[in-house]
C-alpha cells in the first residue's frame, strides 16, 4: 500500500500577505546558537512568532462569526479531517461568484459525489494566479448564498478555498460565512496547491492549534491519497 501526501499549506514568513484588519506576521530571534552556547554550553536556536489566528492557511472557529458558537478549542476535531473532494472552479472569473450550477457541473464532470460529513475544497486558481500581487487580497471569486447553502444542505462540515476568504470581497453579506453561521460549519482559507488535487477525492487533514478561546487557528493542511 502506497501513501501520497500533498501539502496544501502556505508558507509562513515575515512580510507574507495578511488580510488588512489582521496583525501582520512577525518572526524574530529569541535565542541564537551562539547565545545559547555561551549561556548553556550547548547550541540551541529559537524564534518568536507574532501571528494572527487567521493569517496563513487557517480554519475559522464558529465563534468568529457567531458569538454563541464554539471557540476553536471547543470544536470537535472531526471538523478538520476526513473524506474530502476538491472541485475545479478555476474557469470562473475573479469578478464573478461561484454558483450552485458551477458546483453541480464540477461534480458531474468526473462523476464525483458528496456525502454527509465531507470536506469540500474549491480550486479557483487564485493562489496560482495572484499570490504575491496586489490582487491577492482584493480580487477573487467566492460562493454566493445559494451555492454555500447548497453545500451546507449536502452535509458538508468544512469548506476550503485557495483565496483569502470563501466570500467574494465585493460581497457585502459575506454569504459563505453567513451560511457557516446558520449551519454551524467551519471554513478553511488561504490554501494552496489545489491544482494538484482538483477533481479528486482523498483524505483531508487540517488540524488547528488548541488555542484557548481561539477565534480560529493556523492549520497544516494536507491531502492524503492511499493507493
Amino acid at each position: 500500500m502506497g501513501i501520497q501526501v500533498i501539502d496544501l499549506s502556505q508558507e509562513i514568513y515575515q512580510g507574507m500577505p495578511v488580510f488588512p484588519p489582521h496583525q501582520k506576521t512577525m518572526i524574530f530571534p529569541n535565542m541564537s546558537h551562539e547565545e545559547s552556547k555561551n549561556k548553556l554550553g550547548f547550541e540551541f536556536a529559537t524564534n518568536n512568532l507574532l501571528i494572527n489566528e487567521h493569517g496563513p492557511t487557517h480554519s475559522d472557529a464558529i465563534y468568529e462569526y457567531d458569538p454563541h458558537g464554539p471557540t476553536i478549542d471547543e470544536m470537535p476535531l472531526e471538523y478538520f479531517y476526513g473524506p474530502a473532494v476538491c472541485l475545479d472552479l478555476s474557469h470562473i472569473s475573479p469578478d464573478a461568484y461561484i454558483t450552485r450550477p458551477d458546483l453541480e457541473q464540477a461534480l458531474r464532470k468526473d462523476h464525483l459525489h458528496l456525502d454527509t460529513g465531507d470536506i469540500v475544497l474549491l480550486y479557483t486558481g487564485h493562489y496560482n494566479r495572484a499570490y504575491g500581487t496586489e490582487e491577492w487580497l482584493t480580487r477573487y471569486t467566492g460562493l454566493d448564498y445559494e451555492a454555500a447553502g447548497w453545500l451546507a444542505k449536502q452535509g458538508i462540515i468544512n469548506i476550503g478555498i485557495d483565496a483569502p476568504s470563501i466570500d467574494n470581497p465585493l460581497d457585502p453579506q459575506f454569504s459563505g460565512h453567513l451560511i457557516c453561521r446558520e449551519y454551524q460549519m467551519t471554513n478553511t482559507e488561504n490554501l494552496c496547491n489545489l491544482h494538484l488535487i482538483a477533481q479528486r477525492r482523498f483524505l483531508y487533514f487540517g488540524l488547528p492549534l488548541r488555542i484557548r478561546r481561539g477565534t480560529g487557528s493556523p492549520v497544516r493542511a494536507v491531502a492524503v491519497f492511499i493507493e
